[in-house]
């Protein structure tokens, strides 16, 4: 029987229903009750996680010791970037399938040795790390490029994934790739929302798509924590 899978969303909201969508695409079925039971706490009150003005930890345990008192089995976190809180949600006792772990185990895959990061100033920190403990060498974009990735990523956001953000989103890819990014991750769930594969010349690794991947694997017992 498969284990239930608990996701923290709502960071953004956007970015979550993408997860879902991607969780169902992943899933093998025959008849729809070989989905998985999926319980999502969609919580956009979850304070930023760039800001810093707010602690997201205790908002993050919270929904994870919901999720579990709810039944879920395995936790997911739908955003990069509050995986810098992961302890906070592993304190449920729970499982996480680790996004970034995910991504590395993705790119390494591939063949990749030289990653580019799109992802907020947070969410590098934590890839750089991750990267370098799975021999990965990690591409980031300048300061300048990475404020005008920031504002764009709040624009996404906000709605905005018309064909202005996905022409800004590609160009900023595109750096990468002249830096000797051999693969580019979606470090950020708002990036596949505005970028996709047809976008680049090197392997586009989508976070979401992996995350979802592997969660199925994990749920269906293909695939031990």
């Amino acid at each position: 029987m498969s284990k239930v899978l608990g996701v923290l969303g709502g960071m953004g909201p956007a970015a979550t229903l993408d997860f879902l969508a991607k969780l169902q695409s992943a899933t093998p079925v025959q008849r729809e009750q070989d989905h998985l039971r999926v319980l999502v706490d969609i919580n956009p009150k979850v304070p930023d996680r760039n800001v810093g003005e707010e602690d997201p930890a205790p908002v993050l345990a919270a929904m994870a010791t919901g999720l579990r008192d709810a039944g879920a089995q395995v936790l997911a976190i739908a955003c990069n970037t509050a995986h810098a809180y992961a302890d906070a949600v592993r304190a449920s006792g729970l499982p996480l399938v680790d996004m970034l772990e995910t991504a590395g185990l993705a790119a390494k895959a591939k063949g990749a040795a030289v990653v580019g990061v799109l992802g907020t100033g947070v969410a590098l920190a934590l890839y750089r790390d991750c990267f370098f403990h799975m021999g990965l060498e990690v591409v980031t974009l300048d300061d300048h490029e990475q404020v005008e990735f920031m504002a764009l990523l709040y624009r996404i956001k906000h709605g905005d994934v018309g064909s202005a953000s996905r022409e800004t989103m590609a160009a900023l890819a595109h750096r990468l790739v002249g830096k000797g990014a051999e693969s580019v991750v979606a470090g950020c769930t708002e990036v596949p929302l505005v970028l996709t594969a047809a976008d680049l010349s090197v392997p586009f690794l989508d976070a979401t798509e992996a995350l979802a991947q592997r969660c199925v694997a994990v749920c269906l017992g293909h695939e031990a924590m």
